[in-house]
């Protein structure tokens, strides 16, 4: 059998700016370039989407393995000479996995002040890890894109989302593109053993390696819980009580959670506090092969008894996703009074506030939240379930 390649829409936006800095830089005064930022979990096709474009460019680009110790030991380095040295004559450095060289935006700052002839272009599964070796140097010197699991945007070019069994597919494995493509030409078992391996080995491993976060059984118990609650509002100091660790560490490790994306959160939206709850969150997952790996749970979805959060998490977060790629900028949040009303998902923008609400039964009776209608001048409410969430995500 052939294998599918999953297209992945952000490389044709890597591509167009590394042509647009290319021409920056032959056209500007002051010749320079963008540093060209990819972050994203492990495992979710960074390395495959910077060897297509090394693949496109095999006589001007060079590709380095950051996690290697001579590379390492290489671009650890402010002596701007050492550096050109072992980059040479290539004009588009690719960097993978960035985040394991120590002080890496000095580099990179280096490298992009002192030699603009290069295009660098940096992968990094960590955004908390890169993102804040590179704020202050890189300020000013570089474009970001995410890539996330593969969307359903990108998914359907290969495989039919009418199907019930494609979108049954999604809510129980995931969208990781080699567990997709275990599961189309493999089995359902190699899918799972893969999720497994990717849940237990490389998923958290930049998490671990942080200095001080040694229990990485807490950060498991903590996901495991968060797995539980998919869908539902959770409280951070009920968290703290059940994993037994204090308020300000369960805090800590939701920001590495999710800044690793592994887990994506929303808070309670509020204009009128003393109605509405504002102190919890919502806590959703990049990835349902993940969340399902956690609670070793991949039953088919008719002796679910969580389709419906499943439901829920795959639709906002296949909208995080159609948001990224379309440059979409929202705030996003979800709404629910103490009276119990609420809206499972808002996005905000321009003084608009649009809500949905996710049913996966598509016959479940739906009524507008009068309260939300009547406090939020414009404001819309729209049901999404099987038979229109493509015009919802694509």
């Amino acid at each position: 059998m052939v294998k599918v390649m999953i297209n992945r829409l952000v490389q044709k936006q890597v591509e167009d700016q590394i042509i647009q800095e290319a021409e920056n830089y032959t056209k500007h005064p002051v010749p320079k370039r963008n540093a060209i930022i990819i972050y994203g979990a492990r495992q979710v096709g960074k390395t495959t989407l910077v060897k297509n474009i090394l693949n496109k460019y095999p006589e001007k680009a060079r590709y380095i393995n950051c996690e290697l110790i001579s590379n390492k030991e290489n671009l650890e380095t402010t002596d701007h000479i050492k550096l050109k040295s072992f980059l040479g004559n290539s004009e588009i450095i690719i960097l993978d996995e960035a985040q394991k060289i120590r002080d890496i935006g000095l580099t990179l700052k280096i490298i992009v002040d002192t030699y603009p002839e290069y295009q660098i272009i940096a992968t990094g599964s960590s955004s908390f890890d890169l993102g804040n070796k590179l704020k202050e140097p890189m300020t000013g010197r570089t474009k970001v894109f995410r890539l996330y699991p593969a969307s359903v945007q990108e998914i359907s070019k290969n495989y039919d989302m009418f199907s019930p069994a494609t979108l049954e597919n999604l809510l129980r494995f995931g969208s990781y593109p080699e567990v997709i493509t275990l599961l189309y030409e493999k089995s359902e078992a190699e899918a799972q053993n893969k999720l497994d391996e990717v849940s237990s080995s490389y998923l958290y491993r930049d998490i671990f390696e942080i200095e001080n976060l040694k229990r990485t059984d807490i950060i498991l118990k903590l996901l495991k819980a968060l797995a539980l609650q998919v869908g539902n509002e959770v409280s951070i100091n009920e968290l703290s009580n059940l994993v037994g660790v204090s308020v300000h560490t369960i805090d800590n490790y939701l920001y590495l959670l999710q800044e690793s994306f592994i887990i994506h959160i929303l808070w309670s939206f509020s204009r009128n506090p003393r109605k509405e709850l504002n102190k919890k969150i919502k806590v959703y997952f990049y990835d349902l092969g993940i969340r399902n790996s956690l609670i070793q749970n991949y039953n088919p979805l008719d002796i679910r008894m969580d389709t419906g959060a499943l439901w829920e998490n795959f639709c906002i977060i296949e909208r995080v996703k159609y948001n990224s790629i379309n440059k979409n900028l929202v705030n996003s949040y979800f709404w629910r009074t103490y009276a119990g009303k609420e809206v499972d998902y808002i996005e905000e923008h321009s003084g608009q506030l649009d809500g949905y609400e996710f049913k996966w039964n598509e016959n479940a009776k739906f009524k507008v939240p009068k309260s939300f209608i009547d406090n939020y001048e414009n404001a819309t409410v729209k049901k999404i379930d099987r038979k229109n969430y493509l015009e919802f995500l694509t």
